[in-house]
């Protein structure tokens, strides 16, 4: 049976990396000729709406799935009518969207922080002076790692903003004081059932994820069943198929949705040691309709991702249940080289193994102390 990825990057790496067990194979439709999923599959190089390239990709296929959730939509939609697509094209299309994401939510009774369209310049300064300051100015569509974001506090940011404006599609969200960043990995079968990962808390530097902590700590048990409720009313009413990733700002004591990514997540890569089953397992399962694994945690665990430069896995290694995952890139500034996890039985444990890690991963941008720190602190 060969399954079709579009996307060739690490996300789509760890997926096949998680299917040969089951007696999978994989081709896989990217762009770029670098992609690191040449190491170990077939691989397609095409742009995404080329359509002779997308027949030959779907020809023999068992179904699609992406990696990447910027894939054009049509591109999905083309594939859809010659082979399954899962999750479904309308998950991928919400998810492109910032404005139609969080219309989405809404209009599911799901909480997010107030935010207006900003379709056109004229209408910048009425939304700041309608939402007030801080806030935060992001493109609708594209933008990722903190890309394509201003964020506003004061006078002289709006106007540096408004020099700035692209000839897009914005979003003015009002900034949120939360307490901290989580997310929920849910997965949904073709069959229908459903699963759920613990609550993993997020750590961010110049937007891009760096550390992840899982279970959150002090996840309080009403905590993770409003995300499990929320990520439930998003699976059913987009009929999805796969795993699905939603971002959560904790405030005051609950859960605002943030964004939600429609494939496997950057947060859950702790589940490949950390959990029973993986994220990248389940979406397997899920997408074929095979019963889906036991999402538990064993422990707790920190993820940790390697931007830019790669540590020596020697001195990684040498710390007690320490993985090391490189993917094969040509390391450049703010590029996803890899990721460390470390697992432990406890909390207090876990500081220790991340105390014990090398300089390396003592450096700010790195965030660990600051993290353990603020988590300690709950």
């Amino acid at each position: 049976m060969t399954l079709g990825i579009l996307g060739g990057g690490q996300l789509g790496y760890m997926l096949a990396l998680a299917g040969y067990p089951l007696g999978l194979h994989f081709r896989f439709l990217d762009p770029s000729p670098e992609a690191p999923v040449g190491r170990i599959a077939q691989r397609v190089t095409a742009d995404y709406t080329d359509h002779a390239a997308l027949e030959r990709f779907a020809n023999g296929l068992e179904l699609v799935t992406y990696e990447f959730e910027n894939v054009p939509v049509e591109a999905a939609k083309f594939l859809a009518q010659r082979v399954p697509v899962c999750p479904p094209p309308a998950a991928l299309e919400a998810a492109q969207d910032r404005f139609a994401e969080k219309t989405l939510f809404r209009s599911l009774g799901i909480d997010t922080t107030d935010f207006l369209p900003v379709a056109k310049p004229g209408e910048f300064d009425t939304a700041v002076k309608q939402l007030g300051l801080p806030a935060v100015l992001k493109t609708c569509r594209m933008g990722y790692d903190g890309k394509g974001q201003w964020i506003l506090r004061t006078a002289e940011d709006v106007a540096r903003a408004k020099s700035e404006l692209p000839k897009v599609a914005l979003i003015l969200e009002r900034f949120v004081p939360f307490t901290r960043e989580l997310s929920v990995l849910a997965a949904r079968s073709s069959k229908g059932e459903t699963a759920f990962y613990p609550l993993v808390e997020n750590h961010h530097r110049g937007g891009i994820l760096r550390l992840s902590l899982a279970p959150a700590p002090a996840l309080e048990p009403r905590i993770q069943q409003a995300a499990e409720d929320i990520a439930r009313r998003v699976l059913e009413s987009l009929k999805y198929v796969g795993v699905l990733a939603i971002e959560f700002f904790q405030h005051q004591g609950r859960l605002l949705a943030n964004e939600m990514a429609p494939r496997v997540h950057n947060s859950g890569h702790w589940t490949i040691e950390g959990a029973v089953t993986s994220q990248f397992e389940n979406h397997l399962r899920a997408v074929l309709g095979l019963p889906l694994g036991s999402t538990g945690a064993a422990g707790h665990c920190a993820m940790i991702n390697l931007i830019g430069d790669l540590p020596d896995p020697s001195e990684v290694l040498v710390v007690p249940d320490a993985h090391v995952h490189f993917y094969g890139k040509v390391p450049r500034p703010g590029r996803k080289l890899g990721h460390v996890t470390l697992r432990a039985a406890s909390p207090e444990r876990l500081a220790l193994r991340l105390s014990e890690l090398p300089a390396f991963f003592h450096r700010p941008d790195f965030c660990l102390d600051s993290a353990l720190a603020q988590s300690a602190s709950y």
